[in-house]
């Protein structure tokens, strides 16, 4: 009995796992099809950006809505509701005939992969109760985050070279549609004990709070940014008046709270970011083939499908702290190196660079995911992992956002061709500066000094 309940168990994270690597994969698929969209669609830069913060954005708003709104009507209920939107946005973002139809089924696809990740964590968080069993599940899970978002580039260079762009979509259906069979066959439901109303002035502010910011950054929009400002004003003034509320500030007194969520937003702007620069610099500058490009980001797949699990098993015998010094010190190393980067640098320093990067980030999300969960009552697990999962999508969205404006202020007119190794040269300071603000914040955050200041017992339950 004892063997088939852990067989089970591991069957369930499998599942949950499928919708991470579709809505991983998507992440970042989209990235090194930038080019081959922009010329089909006839799309500027900032048009092809709205590609990729049209879904991350959505997804960074909704996923606290959609981990609170699983704890009170069913988590299998809704993961099943979000693989069937998910795969129906996937499906229409292959037949947009326009950069604007694209974008609008990008934030149907969203709305679908907001039930997933969060919804899935909170599954795995229930099914584990045993804490080392627990982080290691994490790590499994971290790892498939890893793994998703590397491989995006490979499985994307590969679909846009042979078939089209279109198909980096439609990859996702018959997944979605495996996953929704397994989780009814084999998921139990479950609800939180006491979930949380829903707070739709909450909701509505945080929308457009990350909505305006990213527009601001994107499209240098004053305006936007009076607007973001105004919004987390009215943020900071609302919810701590609001009984259950979608964003609970106080939460933020915990330092390891506090650090996973800041670490989060650093390592995942950071990863969107690197592939962003990546995916231009080999395929404008170099002149790589999409598969070509796709294909030399292979060792930071390789590297996080090896170091992801093992970082989940350090993280639960050792504590976050030495996962997070590595994987900073991985990220920041990685973008120095490439802040010399022109169109005639050697391939072997390139190739250096991802992986060092690859170490980084591999051991870097598996301490976020589990300090994270950690730092949250597990009754209310669904809302647990929704705030990593928006610091993570936030983190990306915000990557983007910043990068691409970096490069287009940076190329004064000028070909991508000519003007980008140059204009990247800031944008790569900006990883090595994120690596080094994971470094800072992980040291400050993890220490007994940190841990004594959660501001309430129960909030150390994982």
């Amino acid at each position: 009995m004892v063997v088939q309940a852990r067989s089970r168990r591991l069957l369930i994270l499998g599942i949950c796992c499928m919708s991470l690597l579709i809505v991983g994969l998507d992440n970042t698929i989209v990235n090194i099809a930038v080019p081959a969209i922009g010329r089909d669609l006839h799309a500027p830069l900032s048009g092809l950006q709205w590609t990729i913060d049209a879904y991350t954005l959505v997804l960074a708003s909704l996923v606290l809505m959609a981990g609170s709104t699983a704890d009170r009507v069913g988590r299998r209920r809704t993961f099943q509701t979000g693989l069937v939107v998910f795969s129906a946005g996937s499906l229409l973002c292959g037949l947009a005939p326009s950069l604007g139809w694209l974008i609008a089924f990008r934030v149907l696809q969203a709305i679908g992969g907001s039930m997933l990740n969060p919804v899935a964590m909170s599954i795995i968080t229930n099914v584990f109760t045993d804490r080392r069993e627990r982080a290691r599940a994490v790590g499994v899970w971290a790892g498939v985050v890893g793994i998703s978002m590397a491989l995006g580039p490979v499985v994307g260079g590969l679909l846009v070279q042979t078939v089209g762009w279109r198909t980096i979509f439609w990859i996702n259906v018959p997944i979605g549609i495996a996953a929704v069979v397994l989780t009814a066959l084999f998921v139990p439901e479950s609800r939180a004990p006491r979930p949380r109303r829903v707070d739709l002035p909450g909701q509505v502010i945080v929308l457009v709070l990350l909505a305006s910011a990213t527009y601001a950054i994107i499209e240098h929009e004053p305006a936007a940014g009076a607007v973001a400002l105004v919004a987390l004003v009215a943020l900071l003034l609302v919810e701590p008046r609001r009984p259950e509320p979608l964003v609970d500030i106080t939460l933020f007194r915990s330092p390891p709270f506090a650090g996973a969520t800041s670490i989060a937003v650093a390592a995942f702007g950071a990863l969107a970011g690197f592939l962003l620069l990546n995916t231009v610099y080999l395929q404008d500058v170099r002149g790589y083939s999409p598969l070509h490009a796709g294909l030399l980001t292979l060792p930071i797949a390789a590297i996080t499908v090896i170091l992801g699990p093992l970082s989940g098993r350090l993280v639960g015998s050792r504590g976050p702290r030495p996962s997070l010094l590595v994987g900073g010190t991985g990220i920041g190393l990685s973008g120095v190196l490439l802040t010399s980067l022109s169109p005639h640098t050697s391939i072997v320093w390139v190739l250096a660079a991802y992986v060092s990067f690859g170490i980084g980030f591999a051991m870097v999300n598996p301490p976020i995911t589990v300090t994270a969960v950690s730092g949250l009552p597990t009754a209310q697990a669904g809302v647990a992992a929704a705030f990593a999962s928006t610091s993570r999508q936030f983190g990306s969205a915000l990557g983007i956002a910043v990068l691409g404006a970096v490069i287009t202020a940076g190329l004064h007119g000028r070909s991508m061709a000519d003007g980008f190794s140059p204009a990247s040269h800031a944008g790569w300071w900006i990883i090595a500066g994120c690596g080094a603000a994971i470094l800072l914040i992980g040291t400050l955050t993890t220490g007994r000094w940190a841990t004594a200041r959660q501001p309430d017992a129960e909030l150390v339950d994982a």
